[in-house]
Parts: C-alpha cells; structure tokens; sequence
C-alpha cells in the first residue's frame, strides 16, 4: 500500500547523519509491521549532502532488522563498480536476506561521478552492458571467464540465477538495452513508447518480454501526510526543496518523474507534481486512485521526529481509510 524511499540526503549538514541512517533501519522494522511493500534505496556518489553511495551496505542492515520486506535497490549503478567484486556482494545480500533484495540498474548520469571514478563518460552504455552482464553470469553460480581470467563466485545466491533485476532508464537505447541484457525494463518517466520499444528489441532478438514498469503520469515520489499541511510545510518545506533543487540541478533537461524545478518553497507546494504534503483525507484519496504511495519520509535529511508523525498518520488515518 505504500513504500519508503530513502536517499540519505542530509540539508542539515553531517551532523544528523546518524540519526537518519538509524531512523531509516527503524522505519523499515516498522513499516514491515504496518503494511510497508518494500523500503527502496539508491546509489549516488561524492554528493555534498551525503547521498548514500553504498545501498548495499544500508539495504544489509534493513534486511537484518526485518523478515519479510521487500528491499530495492533502485538504482545500483554497476559501471562504478568492479563487477565480480559486486557479484559477490549482491551474492551474500541475498543469501542474508533470503531473496528480498531486488535491483534496478542504472547507466549513471552525473560528470563528477564519472571523474572521481575514472569512467569515460563517452561509451558508458557499451561498459556498463559488459559490466552487468558479467554479473549476471556470475551470479549464476557457476565458473566461468571473464577478461582471460578464470571467474567463480561462491557461495551462489539464495536467489537460483541470482537476484530479479531490471534495467533502468529513459531513452529507447535503455529499452533496447534492457532486452539485450534479458531484463525487465524499469522507466523513469512516464512514455509509453518505452515499452513498445522494449518488446519490439526482444522480438527482433526472439526473447520473451518481462516486466516494464513505466510509472504513471503525474505520480508523487515523495508523499508526506499531516494534520496541518500548512504547518508540515512550514517545518519540512525547505527539506523538500533542498531535494528537489538538487535533482534538477543534477538532471538538467533530463525527463524524470522525481523532478520538479521549483525554486522555493511556495512554488513547490503549488506544483501538483512529485513532491505532497496531503492531509489524511486526501492521502487516502490518492492512495485509492493510485494503489500505491511512495513516501520518502527523510528526505532532504527531514528530522526523524517530524518524519515520524507522517509515517504515524498514514497507518493510523490513511490506511484504515483505505481498507
């Protein structure tokens, strides 16, 4: 009925870091108990607000404090990685977490990211590709070799082949990337013509399409439930828009459904776009349109106290109401 994004972004500075890095482990235990789908993470680098650059590490302890909730990892970016290396984690996650752990792969976007890592941005496609796939093959278990050297990543994954993974993005060259790499398709924005593309490259390959996932026009990425949305925006407006400033200033002219472009506080809460603070009644309202909300109760590095009373009020107002 809802899911719980978390980003670690820290407006505040480091000093509350680890409170949010607690906070978010306590949300997921409480959100597996109180009708949580899953609790979804995301990989970027050398971000000045601390962005989490190891979800794997932060999906590890989610996945030790719950039983059953799904985790994601939406998404991991493999070019940044060394991919044997990142077979073997994603290998001991799933074996820690009994299979929970699922992923969208993303190609990474962001200069600085490609710098600090030595990746030359021109070509990224082509390694990425070679990168995942190599994963893939790792995680089957089974010897194989990769680059003249002779590969076999143990123990194999809970997950027999390996975790389910999807294929991000939102350009054709992702869709068509997806079919080549027997994924399922993953889009960040809502166009439709992604997934003809998607199933039109594997026809033309002659593999069965999975699952794509294009996310409805207008969805909200970051819900937030009060009593008082005038006081709520009052006290976590500015989070909010410290999140959505730096995702604009980072995708540029890039489609995306977490994007909005304002540029103050009031200009955010008059766009109907991804990031709400909606009373009880209009929460349940748009979780009985939508099916799903996709809540990020600490973004922009939101105090833990005031994240709470949302999370509180969706299980007790907003949920009921539902049901």
């Amino acid at each position: 009925m809802f899911l719980l994004r978390f980003d670690m972004r820290s407006a505040d500075g480091p000093g509350p870091r680890p409170d949010l890095y607690d906070a978010a482990v306590e949300m997921s235990a409480w959100g597996e108990s109180n009708g949580c789908l899953a609790a979804v993470l995301s990989e970027h680098h050398c971000s000045p607000d601390g962005y989490v650059p190891s979800p794997l590490i932060l999906a590890s302890a989610i996945a030790a404090r719950t039983k059953t909730l799904a985790i994601q990892i939406a998404a991991l970016l493999p070019i940044y990685h060394e991919p044997i290396r990142l077979a073997e984690d994603i290998a001991v996650l799933d074996i820690m977490s009994r299979g929970r752990v699922s992923y969208v792969m993303g190609l990474g976007y962001r200069p600085e990211e490609f710098d600090m890592f030595g990746v030359e941005m021109k070509g990224r496609g082509k390694c990425m590709e070679t990168k995942l796939l190599a994963v893939k093959q790792a995680l089957r278990g089974e010897p194989f070799e990769y680059e003249g050297r002779h590969v076999h990543v143990t123990p194999s994954p809970h997950s027999p082949g390996g975790p389910l993974m999807f294929m991000g993005g939102s350009t054709p060259a992702a869709a068509r990337r997806a079919a080549r790499c027997d994924m399922g398709l993953y889009a960040q924005y809502f166009d439709p013509a992604l997934e003809q593309t998607y199933r039109d490259e594997c026809a033309r390959l002659g593999t069965e399409p999975k699952d794509c996932m294009i996310p409805p026009a207008g969805v909200v990425t970051s819900a937030f439930v009060a009593e008082d949305p005038d006081k709520a925006w009052s006290e976590i407006g500015p989070y909010l828009l410290h999140d959505a400033t730096m995702y604009a200033k980072w995708l540029g002219n890039a489609p995306s459904a977490a994007k909005a472009t304002a540029t103050t506080v009031e200009a955010l809460r008059a766009d109907p776009g991804p990031y709400r603070i909606f009373s009880p009644e209009e929460a349940a309202a748009y979780l009985k349109a939508n099916g799903v909300l996709v809540t990020q109760p600490l973004c922009g590095g939101v105090p833990p106290d005031l994240a709470w009373q949302s999370l509180h009020l969706i299980a007790e107002k907003v949920l009921p109401a539902v049901a």
